[in-house]
């Protein structure tokens, strides 16, 4: 994300200096923060390595149940599981994605005027964090290929569940893990990612293939195929209002989504790829990276980008081997995918750090720019000419956000581990085998921090 500065401009013409430092660039966090790095990465580490010690002592069983919580009370119930909730929230968002590709392809060819850039870096891609960390899986309920795919199985007499054939299972969340790769490469480091046009021919491009593989597949290819929803899903899994096996709604404490899910492929690389992504995002904003490397290469950001997924991939799965060694685990290789649920909590940490001030502050321009979609002249929302209000986001309350969002991000993944080591190991051999999950919760920490405030 860019410096703010002066240059936010009334929607018809969000000012240069805006425009080209969001959609040209990566996001990533504000640059002007009142907060001494050097006493923040070393106080955000000291806090990971003392949760891990105090762990160590104080959680000596598995308390985190992933069937547990308290059931909602059935009148709430009822309506949220409503089919009348879930078609009403199925025929917003095809509106809505309709809507988007229309003003994409249709409207104001530039991006300082079409919300369609905006409506898919912003609005969408960072706020499917909130409301599925929030609310749950909310974009399989209202999923619009999912919403499409019926139809097309309907007008073909396809059936819907089966499809014509069964996935290979081996595929897991691998689809997922390369659509997500492909996006955030998008988003870093495609030239033009935000000429409106584009966006729209990729939005549809991305249906149809999904819708395509759907066919083939059956409905469920979207629960691990489609980036978007299995994106959704996985943050869904530290909501605090989830569901039993018994498929009955319940609250209960966010990290007991993470301790129940078995290995599958690809969810190690989903994982990687978000936190790997993001901290990507910080390292483009370093002095460093800001005199060395030409912002607008595409060579040098993709090697960037694979380097930084990589380079969390490869901390992970060594530490994890490692552990298993310790431990004495025979099957070391599959510990990885056994615990990649626990990465979670530091991908939504990551992206509040990240994102916070860019979605509260240049989410704006949506709204704004949603006022006169189509540049006629329109005042649809009573919008339009209204300026981004710096005002809902200042630096210090950014600063707080975005440290303690790492911070606490890693703390929860080392409880979540510990939690999970204690359930799958015998006490005696789960302590040694978290040291290394630990060291690397704390270098993970420090590189973060590094990242997001060396801008």
């Amino acid at each position: 994300m860019p410096v703010l500065t002066e240059a936010a401009t009334p929607s018809g013409a969000a000012g240069p200096a805006l425009v080209e430092g969001v959609l040209a660039h990566g996001l990533g966090g504000r640059t002007d923060l009142p907060l001494d790095a050097v006493a923040a990465i070393i106080g955000g580490g000291t806090a990971v390595a003392a949760s891990f010690l105090v762990l160590t002592v104080a959680w000596k069983r598995p308390r985190l149940r992933s069937d547990g919580g308290r059931p909602l009370p059935p009148g709430p119930a009822r309506v949220l599981d409503s089919a009348a909730l879930a078609r009403a929230g199925r025929a917003a968002a095809l509106a809505a994605a309709v809507f988007v590709v229309a003003v994409a392809l249709g409207g104001p060819p530039g991006e300082k005027a079409n919300l369609a850039p905006w409506a898919l870096y912003v609005t969408f891609w960072v706020g499917l964090v909130p409301a599925s960390v929030l609310l749950g899986p909310v974009w399989r309920r209202v999923n619009p290929l999912r919403t499409l795919h019926a139809v097309l199985c309907r007008l073909t007499g396809t059936d819907p569940v089966g499809g014509r054939r069964t996935p290979p299972a081996r595929l897991g969340y691998w689809p997922a893990a390369c659509w997500l790769t492909a996006f955030v490469w998008l988003e870093l480091v495609a030239p033009g990612r935000s000429d409106p046009r584009l966006v729209g021919w990729l939005i549809l491009a991305y249906a149809a293939v999904n819708l395509t593989l759907a066919q083939v597949y059956g409905r469920e290819w979207f629960t691990r195929g489609d980036g978007f929803e299995v994106y959704s899903s996985l943050l869904a899994r530290m909501a605090p209002l989830g569901r039993r096996g018994d498929g009955a709604l319940v609250l209960r404490t966010p990290l007991t989504g993470l301790v129940g899910g078995a290995a599958e492929p690809g969810l190690v690389a989903v994982a990687c790829v978000l936190i790997g992504s993001t901290g990507f995002d910080g390292v483009t904003r370093t002095t460093f990276w800001r005199d060395n490397v030409d912002p607008g290469g595409v060579a040098a950001g993709s090697l960037g980008l694979a380097c930084s997924i990589g380079a969390v991939a490869a901390l992970y799965v060594a530490a994890m081997r490692l552990s298993a060694a310790l431990t004495g685990e025979p099957e070391g290789a599959a510990v990885p995918g056994r615990f990649a649920a626990t990465l979670l909590p530091i991908a939504l940490g990551y992206s509040l750090a990240h994102y916070f001030s860019f979605f509260v502050l240049e989410g704006q321009m949506t709204f704004i720019l949603a006022s006169d979609p189509f540049g006629a002249g329109w005042n649809l929302l009573g919008s339009t000419g209204h300026r981004i209000d710096h005002d809902l986001a200042g630096p210090t309350l950014t600063a707080q956000v975005q440290v303690n969002a790492i911070v606490l991000g890693h703390i929860a993944a080392t409880i979540a581990a510990h939690d999970l080591a204690l359930r799958i190991r015998p006490r005696e051999r789960a302590r040694p085998g978290q040291a290394p999950v630990a060291a690397v919760m704390v270098a993970l920490t420090c590189a973060g921090l590094f990242a997001l405030l060396s801008g």
